[in-house]
C-alpha cells in the first residue's frame, strides 16, 4: 500500500465511552489491557493522536516496558515509535509529555492557523512540523507522507473525531476494542467514533475477526475493514 497499515486501538466502557464528560483521560484499561497496549505500541512504527488528545491530555505515546524498548533497539529500531500529532492549531505546550517525555521522533501535522512563532518554537524543540495552507489537515495526504517517513505500521490512539474521519476516508485496516466492565454515562462523553457521523445507509461496514473474553471482566473485539 502507499499508506501505512493502520489500526485503531480503543479502550471503552460497556456503554461505549472512551472518557468521562470531563474529558481528562479517565483510566479504563485493566492491567492486562495495559500490557497488551504496550505490546501494540512496541510493534508499531508510529503512534497517532488527534488534536483534542494531543492538546488536552498531553499523551506520552511511549513504550513503558524496558524489555520491549530493548527489543526494538536490538531490531535496529528506535526505543519508541514516532509520535504523531494532528491538530488544526498546534498550540501545544513545550512541557507537554508529547514533546518532553521519552526518546522518540516527534511529528506534528497542522495548518496555517498555527502561528509562525509557535511553529518555530516547536521546531526548535526538535519537533518536525508539517504545515498545510488549508482549514484542516488532509488526512489522506498525511498518510502518504507518513509512509515516506518510514511508517509502515501505524497505531491510532484517538480520540473519537480523528478515529471516525480516518475510518470514513477508508484509511483504517483494523479496529481493536477493549470493553471494560464499567459505565460512565453522559451525553457529552466521547465515544470511539465521534465527528458528524453518517446516515444509516452510509454506515461503515466491518467484519468481526476475533473475540476474547478476559478474566478481568473485559472483552476484546477485533474488526477488520
Amino acid at each position: 500500500m502507499n499508506r501505512p497499515y493502520t489500526f485503531i486501538n480503543v479502550a471503552m466502557t460497556a456503554d461505549g465511552k472512551i472518557d468521562t464528560f470531563e474529558r481528562k483521560g479517565a483510566a479504563i484499561s485493566s492491567q492486562r489491557d495495559k500490557q497488551r497496549v504496550d505490546e501494540l505500541r512496541a510493534s508499531a512504527d508510529g503512534i497517532l493522536v488527534g488534536g483534542k488528545t494531543l492538546l488536552g491530555e498531553a499523551p506520552k505515546l511511549t513504550v513503558k516496558s524496558e524489555a520491549l524498548r530493548e527489543g526494538r533497539v536490538k531490531q535496529g529500531r528506535s526505543p519508541n515509535p514516532i509520535k504523531i500529532g494532528v491538530a488544526t492549531r498546534a498550540d501545544i505546550s513545550p512541557s507537554s509529555n508529547f514533546i518532553a517525555f521519552g526518546e522518540a521522533r516527534k511529528v506534528i501535522f497542522t495548518t496555517s492557523q498555527t502561528s509562525n512563532s509557535q511553529i518555530e518554537q516547536l521546531r526548535a524543540l526538535g519537533v518536525e512540523v508539517l504545515v498545510e495552507e488549508a482549514p484542516r489537515v488532509d488526512l489522506s495526504r498525511m498518510m502518504l507522507t507518513l509512509k515516506k517517513l518510514g511508517v509502515d505500521h501505524l497505531m491510532v490512539e484517538g480520540g473519537g473525531t480523528i478515529n471516525f474521519e480516518l475510518m470514513r476516508l477508508g484509511l483504517v485496516d483494523e479496529l481493536m476494542l477493549y470493553i471494560a466492565p464499567m459505565v460512565f454515562g453522559g451525553a457529552m462523553a466521547p465515544t470511539p467514533a465521534d465527528g458528524l457521523g453518517v446516515l444509516r445507509e452510509q454506515a461503515l461496514q466491518m467484519r468481526l475477526a476475533d473475540v476474547e473474553r478476559w478474566d478481568d471482566g473485559g472483552v476484546l473485539l477485533r474488526y477488520t475493514f
